[in-house]
């Protein structure tokens, strides 16, 4: 076994750091957790005044205790941890969990002390598990080393479930939350502030546990996203799917989520991109963390996916949530095709076509359900289904789940492997529980099964791409768009441009009319201080052009650096898109497509994936930006040369290969007629700082 999965997840010899002989003390509740919940091993209090913690012999210091210590547990507060830690690393222990806030989260001075924390225990090899961090629970091992309060409850039932969660208190909600409906446990860790041990590296050290058979993740940042990569790769060969609900999703929660942890938040689509890049099905419901796995387990990400569900309801009103919550997420319930109107034939179903089927009315006996979805199960044309299930699944729960295990055995003994999932439209935590002993997908609310479903159908196996080629081209520290454009060319975007350092200058061969802009490092956007003209129609023009532009420009912008003007040919197209790069402060580098020119940022009509991307990707891109439909042909329309605006995706994601550039981008990229390629109308380009 890896020694620290070893360490973390079945220490024999635990050192509790500050264990209170107050039992009604939170310090105190690691060790009373650990007894109560049956950990026959070794539990070291550590106090310098007592002899004796809770009936357990206690020693006054970490060196003081006798042989070796696998795990040790901080129950300390902030000051007195960073010497504790030097302690433990001199005492040769494995691994240390760390309890006390106030570290990266807290400012400056807190970030320096969880830097000098890191540093010292790196120099021994000690690993660290928060600072922040609320324990590590083995339900299998009988190990509840935590102060979370879910663990007063009597029992806790193991399950196959593995919990990390950034986190602590978010570890008890969903055990609760599970056992409420007989989802269990196998580990719950709360990673806190992962100023050492990152979730996925957590994560990763249970994918080869036998007793595990999914992983949750409970995000608020994502941080080292290369122990992601080895996760999710890692997960996927071992059929085990990982699962991940992160906070962020908008302005406010990612403002809250990097104060509580002290991480830098990214934005909300680069994360989506991300986790699709890696095969890591997102959940966004809370309640959907705990059902997809049912969905996902034991299962193959779809080749195809139809984006499509069979419904079969013995409730009208429930069922009409579900579709409705469906087609919100994209999900279209649909109609059965011909094999499946067959098998409703053949089973006497009196179907009067429509997105549901609805069998109240025909009886809800286990064998007429069980009929009825074997029916929507042979459909050729979805992913999956449905029942919907009223009053029966609270009243007679034995009855309501009997036709779904049915119906699910049955197409399991037909070699039919497309999941039959239940939504329970009343309160119904005993038809619930039985669905979650059989394995099967049930969801509590329509809101959920439409999440999960969505999940499940875009669920993708982990995507590999090449690292991005290294782009030698020598990059000033305050570029111009002349700079930016020079840059692309060196990724294989050229253009077409001319530099004058004056309005005199002249441009040289140049097809007329030409559009004028101001050079500068400053100007980002240089409509707004008068620094853009287009359709000048000659050099007399353009000298005149060019002498009123430094004028505006310079009381516009008083501050900025004036380094020339950028002149080019006017250009027409058939549409406008923009293509950027960024450095996400989450996930790295990400390459951006979407409908360009100066609606882009209002529109946000866009695709992301991280960088690099290689053709076939970029091409998906294209197709996912709803702006661009109208140029492949779209009514008989004009098509336009989209496969050149894929390879100027991929000519920017290879920026990824550059850590000096923090970000870059061409808006507008017109869109010229199909063979035609683009033109680069505007560019820019940001040094990393």
């Amino acid at each position: 076994m890896n020694p620290l999965r070893a360490a973390l997840f079945e220490p024999r010899r635990i050192a509790l750091i500050g264990a209170s002989s107050d039992p009604s003390r939170l310090t105190a509740r690691a060790q009373i957790y650990l007894r109560k919940h049956g950990f026959t091993g070794d539990i070291l209090p550590v106090h310098p005044r007592e002899a004796e913690v809770l009936g357990e012999r206690a020693y006054p210091s970490v060196a003081d205790i006798p042989g070796p210590v696998d795990l040790a547990y901080i129950l300390l507060n902030t000051r007195q941890v960073e010497g504790v830690v030097q302690a433990v690393a001199a005492k040769g222990i494995p691994a240390a969990c760390v309890l006390a806030d106030g570290f990266a989260e807290a400012g400056p001075e807190g970030a320096a002390l969880q830097a000098r924390l890191v540093a010292t225990a790196q120099a021994a090899g000690l690993r660290i598990l928060g600072p922040n961090s609320m324990g590590v629970v083995n339900l299998n091992s009988r190990i509840a080393c935590s102060v979370n309060a879910a663990l007063e409850a009597e029992s806790l039932s193991a399950g196959r479930l593995a919990l990390v969660s950034q986190s602590g208190s978010m570890m008890g909600a969903l055990l609760s939350r599970g056992a409420a409906r007989g989802i269990g446990f196998s580990h719950l860790v709360g990673t806190g502030n992962e100023a050492d041990l990152s979730a996925a590296e957590v994560a990763g050290l249970l994918v080869d546990d036998p007793q595990v058979d999914a992983i949750l993740l409970f995000l608020e940042a994502v941080r080292r996203p290369d122990h992601f990569a080895d996760l999710s790769r890692r997960a996927h060969a071992a059929g085990k799917p990982v699962v991940a609900y992160k906070l962020g999703r908008s302005p406010y929660g990612a403002e809250l989520a990097a104060s509580h942890t002290g991480a830098l938040a990214g934005t909300d689509a680069a994360a989506d991109a991300f986790f699709r890049r890696l095969g890591i099905a997102r959940a966004t419901t809370l309640d959907g963390l705990l059902e997809l796995p049912a969905l996902l387990a034991g299962r193959k990400p779809l080749p195809r996916p139809h984006r499509a569900v069979g419904v079969m309801t013995t409730t009208g009103g429930g069922g009409a949530m579900a579709v409705d919550c469906l087609g919100v997420a994209g999900v279209e319930a649909r109609a059965p095709d011909a094999a499946s109107s067959a098998a409703l034939d053949a089973a006497g179903f009196p179907y009067h076509g429509g997105r549901l089927l609805d069998v109240t009315l025909a009886g809800t006996k286990p064998e007429r359900v069980a009929a009825a979805l074997g029916a929507l199960l042979a459909a050729e044309d979805t992913d999956l289904a449905l029942a919907v299930i009223g009053s029966s699944a609270q009243f007679r729960p034995g009855d309501s789940v009997a036709g779904i295990l049915l119906a699910r055995d049955a197409a399991r003994a037909a070699g039919n492997p497309k999941p039959v999932a239940a939504f329970l439209v009343p309160q119904a935590d005993q038809s619930l529980r039985l669905l979650a002993e059989a394995g099967i997908a049930a969801f509590r609310t329509p809101e959920s099964a439409a999440d999960c479903v969505r999940a499940w159908c875009d669920w993708r196996p982990p995507r590999e791409v090449a690292p991005a080629r290294p782009v030698a081209h020598d990059l000033p520290a305050r570029p111009d768009e002349a700079d930016a454009r020079r840059l692309l060319a060196a990724l294989g975007l050229p253009s077409r441009f001319a530099v004058l350092h004056s309005p005199e200058d002249d441009p040289g061969d140049m097809a007329w009319p030409v559009a004028l802009k101001v050079l500068s490092p400053d100007l980002a956007h240089k409509t707004e201080v008068g620094g853009v003209r287009l359709g000048i129609p000659d050099p007399a023009a353009l000298r005149q052009e060019a002498a009123a532009m430094r004028e505006r420009v310079v009381r516009s912008a008083p501050e900025a650096k004036i380094t020339g003007f950028l002149v080019q040919p006017m250009a027409r197209g058939l549409g406008e898109a923009i293509v950027g790069f960024r450095r996400d402060p989450e996930v790295g580098p990400v390459v951006l497509l979407g409908t360009g020119g100066v609606l882009a940022e209002l529109f946000r009509d866009v695709s992301l994936r991280p960088a690099p991307v290689e053709l076939d990707e970029a091409s998906e891109m294209v197709g996912e930006v709803k702006g661009l439909r109208a140029l492949a042909g779209w009514r008989g329309l004009p098509r336009g040369d989209l496969e050149a605006l894929a390879r100027a995706v991929v000519c920017l994601s290879r920026l990824a290969a550059r850590d000096d550039v923090a970000e870059a981008e061409v808006n507008p990229a017109i869109i010229g007629p199909e063979g035609e390629g683009l033109t680069v109308a505007d560019a820019w380009v940001v040094r990393a700082s």
